[in-house]
């Protein structure tokens, strides 16, 4: 059988090396791929991003079913293409992807349905933000309203911050149309959770519950950025806050979107803030997997995931029971110098260790060219590391990170921190 993932960074690697591993997958071709799914043999990158040519590369080679990994092709309606053509696909239409490319549509659903979210305002007006923002104080959290490659979200702990964040978006349009709104919305305290699920539309299958680390540097400081590590499972979603979840936000989200006409079918991701007494919000709904979430959650499961897919384009999420590894699986982002800012591209990558039972490294932003591995995007790779316990897996991660070299390699040496001061 012959599987398509579309994308290019460590998600879509964790993804087609986790669906690769089915015993009838014939050929997973990746659109375009990065350095790593090059590198693999089970794996073929092909050079087409276009939705319209996907679908006709899909028609000629006979690909069984399609999953994307990304959210600028969702958001650009690739599942509508397919649809359209009665392709099997695995994702959101535009329309219902609205609640990742569009914040204000978001918050609004998120009202209209009662779902629990912090309190908001949406502007357009540069006087009228800046007033808001006089009246509330800090902190504060700006949102860019369209999607900014994990570059729209400022949380300013100060009012120059926050002031300054509104004049980059809204005046001097740094970050071009989806800048041209801004949402401001009161600032959460608490312990972040990325909770995961699969739709087919109508049933939900909950995946691993993972922690991502946000911040460039250790004790979370220095600047927000995609993303530069991730374990799984998160001890703070215990079972209890699981249920509370699926029944207060999951659930609701769901079936609101089917009320209001635009059903849901995808991966949901609902980036949660649980508080001192373990009262979550949603921060905000993505419409895919997250990364680097993917890359331990996909370390750890072992169900073939080939048969998942099987059943969420055939609507059937409901006869699907996932099985887990034990162990925790461990992530540390490596990225390139000067991330997040202007990361630089070409510096050549050596020494990533070969794949054991403990350790696997997923790649991002790399490129192969002839046989040289180059970097070529802010994060470049994620060591995953699994281990009976937060601490193994860490030390198995780092060991492996340890090895690999690219000048001006950066990564955090803290991810896992939260799991294992509780």
């Amino acid at each position: 059988m012959k599987i398509l993932v579309v994308g290019s960074g460590g998600r879509e690697h964790a993804l087609a090396w986790a669906i690769a591993k089915s015993p009838r997958i014939q050929t997973v071709y990746v659109a375009p791929g990065n350095g790593g799914t090059a590198l693999d043999e089970r794996l073929q990158n092909i050079a087409i991003t276009d939705p319209a040519a996907l679908a006709d590369f899909v028609e000629q080679e006979g690909v069984a079913l399609t999953v994307v990994g990304p959210e600028a092709p969702l958001a650009a309606g690739i599942v509508n293409v397919f649809r359209s053509r009665g392709l099997k696909i695995f994702g959101p239409t535009k329309e219902a992807a609205q609640l990742e490319s569009s914040k204000d549509f978001a918050k609004a659903f998120m009202k209209r349905h009662a779902i629990p979210t912090a309190e908001y305002q949406t502007f357009s007006d540069v006087k009228a933000a800046h007033d808001y923002i006089a009246q509330k104080g800090a902190p504060i959290v700006i949102k860019a309203d369209g999607l900014a490659a994990g570059k729209g979200v400022v949380v300013a702990m100060t009012l120059e911050e926050a002031h300054s964040a509104v004049d980059m978006m809204l005046s001097d349009n740094k970050l071009g149309d989806a800048g041209a709104r801004v949402v401001i919305e009161e600032f959460l305290a608490g312990e972040e959770a990325s909770f995961i699920v699969m739709v087919d539309g109508k049933n939900i299958l909950p995946l691993a519950t993972s922690q991502d680390h946000k911040r460039l540097q250790d004790n979370d400081q220095g600047p927000n950025t995609g993303g530069m590590g991730a374990y799984s499972p998160a001890p703070i979603v215990t079972p209890a806050l699981h249920a509370r979840v699926m029944r207060e936000i999951i659930i609701p989200t769901v079936q609101g979107m089917a009320k209001d006409g635009i059903p849901f079918s995808g991966f949901l991701y609902a980036g949660l803030m649980i508080d001192d007494e373990g009262n979550p919000k949603t921060l905000e709904f993505n419409c895919r997997m997250g990364d680097p979430e993917t890359q331990p959650i996909m370390a750890r499961l072992k169900t073939d995931l080939l048969t998942v897919f099987e059943h969420a384009v055939s609507g059937t999420l409901d006869k699907v029971e996932l099985e887990w590894d034990r162990r925790t699986a461990l992530g540390v982002v490596m990225a390139a110098y000067n991330y997040p800012d202007t990361p630089r591209s070409g510096d050549l990558i050596t020494d990533i260790p070969a794949e054991t039972p403990d350790c696997v490294t997923f790649h991002a932003g790399t490129t192969l060219t002839g046989d040289r591995l180059t970097t070529s995007g802010g994060r470049v790779l994620c060591v995953v590391g699994l281990g009976d316990s937060v601490k193994v897996a860490q030390k198995h991660a780092y060991a492996a990170a340890d090895l690999i070299h690219f000048e001006g390699s950066q990564m955090r040496r803290d991810i896992g921190w939260r799991a294992l001061k509780r």
